[in-house]
């Protein structure tokens, strides 16, 4: 299993780093979700896809310390701090900023879209990971990929009035 295990640690750090948007909490996310498999590895089954149960574990570590932070203190919308938030401007006012694009879908939305497109995983395995219906996967994906696309510069979405508009660069 261990062998297994690590071949896995790539695609967990990659997928980790864009549900939390940062280094550091993902490689925490990372090391929670090792522990936890090594804890629990009887509750995989032999001969399913560990990927996807590693995942799983993942995923479910995630909406357990987010709620967990809610408990905690009021969460923020990043959409009311987004000015305060805003880098510098370094004279290029055309850059992308996918990282903080990814951020602003919802986390459902944003948690689908990662799994089919970034870990390139078929519907009904994402469908397993997050415990939801396969039609609710391709809906979430639908959404995620038009709020990403008005994000990036597309058309623009509802909010686009209150939202400042982000330019591609080619």
């Amino acid at each position: 299993m261990t062998g297994k295990v690590a071949d896995h640690i790539p695609s967990l750090r990659r997928y980790a780093r864009t549900l939390t948007g940062d280094a550091w909490a993902a490689d925490d996310l990372v090391q929670d979700t090792l522990e936890r498999a090594c804890s629990k590895w009887r509750l995989w089954l032999a001969g399913s896809d560990l990927r996807a149960w590693l995942f799983t574990v993942m995923h479910n570590l995630h909406a357990n310390q987010r709620r967990q932070g809610m408990r905690r203190g009021t969460p923020v919308d990043i959409d009311d701090v987004a000015p305060m938030l805003a880098a510098p401007d370094a004279g290029r006012d055309d850059a992308i900023d996918l990282q903080r694009c990814l951020l602003r879908l919802p986390e459902d939305q944003r948690a689908v879209l990662l799994l089919v497109t970034l870990e390139d995983m078929r519907y009904e395995d994402v469908a397993r990971i997050l415990g939801i219906p396969a039609g609710t996967v391709m809906s979430r994906l639908s959404r995620a990929r038009s709020r990403l696309h008005a994000l990036m510069g597309g058309a623009p979405g509802p909010e686009a009035a209150t939202r400042p508009a982000l330019r591609r660069l080619k």
